[in-house]
């Protein structure tokens, strides 16, 4: 149950500093309309979508260990000076996810976190890694509503743009469907996440552990 805390509220936290970066690219390319919404803070509350903030993500942790953000931010685009600002901003928050995980790495590597799997705090950053890397590659995928479909996005014609994105809510759910049922894929998409954990000096054995002590309702811990 621990672990479940400390995941949760770090993944919050994460979440936060991702839209955070997507406002703040924003800010500094036009849109000055963020500071107005709150969303140059990193305070959960101007963040938060009860479905997409914590359902849908809290969803794909416990069943997949998919570490999915689910902030909103509005951004006016129309604001934004260049195309290439906007780009930008996309590409901001998957940036953040890769500060979490270097900071992260910097932790294990320093030797401030053990790397022991009896280890609270070794467990949960571990799958905490796991969840950033798995966020950071997953959000590139060019389907919308990701960010990796956004940043190329905006060099697409409007109405092509939009008509994409009528189809945001089902192309994730194909996404969580197709990751769940083609196993190879799966597997691809997780030992690419695990190579690069532990080239980064977090073993994967922690990630399981921890994600095993995340699901305290499957093995009682």
């Amino acid at each position: 149950m621990e672990c479940f805390i400390i995941i949760t509220v770090l993944w919050v936290f994460s979440v936060c500093l991702h839209e955070w970066g997507h406002a703040y690219v924003a800010y500094l390319g036009g849109d000055h309309t963020v500071k107005e919404k709150g969303y140059l803070t990193l305070n959960p509350v101007h963040y938060t979508d009860p479905l997409m903030s914590i359902g849908l993500p809290l969803l794909f942790m416990m069943m997949g260990g998919i570490g999915l953000p689910g902030g909103a931010v509005y951004i006016e685009r129309h604001l934004l000076r260049s195309r290439v600002w906007e780009t930008g901003m996309s590409l901001a928050g998957p940036a953040m996810n890769l500060v979490m995980i270097l900071i992260i790495s910097l932790l294990f590597r320093s030797g401030l976190v053990p790397s022991e799997p009896t280890h609270l705090s070794s467990i949960a950053l571990g799958f905490l890694m796991q969840l950033q890397i798995s966020a950071f590659l997953f959000n590139l995928i060019p389907l919308p509503p990701l960010d990796g479909f956004q940043a190329i996005g905006a060099w697409m014609p409007e109405d092509a743009r939009q008509r994409f994105w009528a189809f945001s809510t089902t192309s994730l759910l194909i996404l969580f469907f197709i990751f769940r049922a083609i196993q190879p894929l799966n597997d691809l998409f997780w030992t690419v996440v695990w190579l690069i954990s532990d080239f980064l000096g977090v073993p994967y054995e922690l990630g399981f552990e921890g994600y095993r002590a995340f699901q305290f309702w499957r093995h009682g811990r």
